[in-house]
């Protein structure tokens, strides 16, 4: 059975950690806001809707390479464990 002493202090981390999250969120909420004001501002609207850096072909072109190098990296490792009975 757990004592009031662990149930305070447990019951004190979970709100701390609660309070903080709700405030981190809050906090990168104003400043996404204040920067999409000041981008506004000095933006024109001719240029706000401008095309992503990468286009969705370059995406899963790296993400392929990403999984190529993976595989080709851990791929001895992999097949030592399942020799083994991993």
């Amino acid at each position: 059975m757990i004592s009031i002493l662990a149930q305070e202090r447990l019951l004190g981390a979970a709100l701390g950690t609660i309070f903080t999250g709700v405030f981190v969120f809050q906090q990168r909420k104003d400043i996404y806001r204040s920067i999409s004001d000041t981008q506004s501002q000095f933006v024109p609207q001719s240029h706000q809707m401008r095309e992503p850096v990468f286009r969705k072909k370059s995406h899963l072109g790296c993400a392929h390479l990403w999984n190529k190098a993976v595989d080709q990296t851990f791929g001895p490792v992999i097949q030592a464990l399942s020799s083994r009975g991993w």
